[in-house]
């Protein structure tokens, strides 16, 4: 395999990338920087990305890469996927929520939709003409799927659909929603079914978009179903098997948020590298005190690190290798990592860092949800401690 060092933004050479993915890495960089960068704070402002960019996003084959051709998509491997995370990300373009598009809610139809299902949703999804969901969160839930209230009754030719979601990515102009809910409420993780729910159907509700301390302009809401209505073919696979599909998936989930998160760190790194050369102190260079050097030196280093293990996922990943405790262990160092290091670059930037219009104050909200989504972090060191006691 070839590689352009730091072609990425990464602190070290990589080897994962061909000549093709090169290439679509220009062509994503270019339209990020004309098309997201320029409108991005006004987003953030308004609390939502309009649809308009959904769609030109669309026409240059950012939104579902790996679905198939004869789906509406280019059958590109997850690398364009990755492509895509780390390129808005480089350019602290948070507020599109095409990684929950593409890379939480798609693969869910993709893997387990029935053909009518697919060949009705997939096209669209990939154009942007619709835009998807992933309704797990409960308000009393969290991060534990078998605790969900939400019910899917078995109604003549469909389901009838009762409960509340919260925390949903794109929920406030979400067209589908692969939801999760309970068709066996006595049966525990074995009544967890998934079910993709069209947000036309009566009963569907949308509450408010919700506020938070970062990713503005990602559009958050609550989802409310009163008797919403789905036809038994939107069922994915077969009922009681959700919360396989779900551990099969989240894995594809956590491993994407450490690329997020590790490509934001590699951004925040290389940000305050280029400030500390230039803002002088004492009569000299911030960049050239030791206590900045030293400090900088081992963030990198620590990055390097994650990068390495991040790109072995990717790798783990693409073989059909990643295991659950594999993506649990990228996900819980790669956003800790992210943790210390905005909030250690934030802090040579002085009160500039506090700042709104400086990317690393927006960096520093921003990271803080990625220790939550996807399963708390300490979710993950359940999973993984789970997996060592087992092993011995």
């Amino acid at each position: 395999m070839t590689a352009i060092a730091h072609y990425s933004g990464s602190f070290v050479e990589r080897d994962i990338f061909e000549p093709e993915h090169d290439a679509y890495r220009d062509s994503v960089r270019r339209f990020v920087e004309t098309e997201l960068q320029p409108h991005h704070a006004q987003w953030e402002k308004d609390g939502i990305v309009p649809r308009s960019a959904w769609l030109k996003a669309g026409e240059v084959g950012m939104l579902c890469p790996s679905v198939p051709e004869e789906y509406g998509g280019i059958g590109a491997d997850f690398l364009y996927s990755v492509v895509m995370i780390e390129e808005i990300t480089r350019a602290n373009v948070t507020g599109p929520g095409f990684m929950v598009h593409s890379e939480m809610v798609a693969p869910y139809i993709l893997a387990w939709g029935t053909e009518e299902l697919k060949r009705e949703w997939l096209p669209r999804m990939v154009t942007g003409e619709v835009i998807g969901a992933l309704g797990m969160t409960e308000p009393g839930a969290g991060s534990d799927a078998k605790e969900m209230r939400t019910r899917a009754d078995r109604d003549g030719e469909g389901y009838r659909i009762n409960g509340q979601k919260t925390y949903i990515s794109n929920g406030s102009q979400c067209d589908i929603v692969v939801l999760a809910c309970k068709t066996d409420p006595a049966a525990g993780a074995k009544g967890v079914s998934l079910i993709a729910v069209a947000a036309d159907q009566p009963g569907f509700e949308r509450g408010r978009r919700l506020e938070k301390i970062g990713l503005k302009a990602q559009d958050t809401a609550e989802l409310f179903f009163n008797d919403a209505r789905a036809p038994l073919s939107h069922l994915l696979g077969s009922e009681g098997a959700g919360f396989g599909m779900l551990m099969t998936k989240l894995a594809q989930e956590r491993l994407s948020i450490g690329i997020k998160g590790l490509a934001a760190s590699e951004a925040a790194l290389r940000w305050t590298v280029d400030y500390v050369q230039q803002r002088r102190l004492f009569g000299q260079a911030l960049g050239d005190m030791q206590n900045t050097r030293f400090t900088l030196a081992q963030l990198c280093a620590e990055v390097s690190q994650g990068r390495v293990l991040v790109d072995w996922g990717i790798r783990r990943f693409m073989d059909g290798r990643l295991t659950a405790t594999d993506a649990s262990k990228i996900k819980l160092l790669t956003t800790e990592l992210n943790g210390r290091v905005v909030d250690q670059c934030l802090q040579f930037f002085g009160g500039y860092g506090y700042m709104t219009e400086y990317p690393i104050s927006q960096a520093y909200v921003d990271a803080r949800i990625s220790r939550i989504a996807g399963g708390a972090n300490e979710v993950m060191r359940q999973l993984i401690a789970r997996d060592l006691f087992r092993a011995h």
